[in-house]
């Protein structure tokens, strides 16, 4: 188990927490209320900030009951904090419903899931190895 630094910059903040034994995201909570109107975007606070373990990254990411109950989701999803981020972590809120969506002060907002991050080296080549796929994509296979 990897541990994760974490400063709280606001006396609301919560620090993030897994809901569950074997979830694999942590919840992120809002220290603010904001209405985010149908269509609109929102920039929501967590008052933390976090110094990640070496090569891996945090991904911040939608949760499901907030999109299927309310139609909100992280706007840039999965949004990446690297490692040497030192600032608040920010999630960026999209309302696609028909209705305003109120977030609440210690509202859960997003997930966060650490992962771990490979450096490659880039090959610049004439040829790239056949496969059978080959360039087949956006829908090649069908739906069925």
């Amino acid at each position: 188990m990897f541990n994760i630094k974490i400063k709280r910059i606001n006396n609301l903040a919560k620090l993030p927490e897994y809901a569950h034994d074997g979830d694999a995201g942590m919840d992120l909570f809002s220290i603010e209320e904001k209405v985010i109107d149908p269509g609109g975007v929102a920039l929501i606070h967590t008052g933390i900030k976090i110094e990640l373990p070496e090569k891996t990254e945090a991904q911040i990411r939608p949760r499901s009951g907030l999109a299927l109950k309310n139609s909100i989701t992280v706007l840039n999803t999965p949004g990446t904090i690297d490692e040497g981020y030192r600032g608040e972590i920010g999630v960026i809120l999209i309302n696609h419903g028909k209705e305003s969506f109120k977030v609440e002060k210690h509202m859960k907002v997003a997930q966060m899931v650490i992962k771990p991050v490979l450096k490659v080296k880039i090959l610049e080549v004439d040829e790239l190895s056949d496969t059978q796929r080959a360039e087949g994509g956006f829908g090649s296979t069908g739906v069925k």
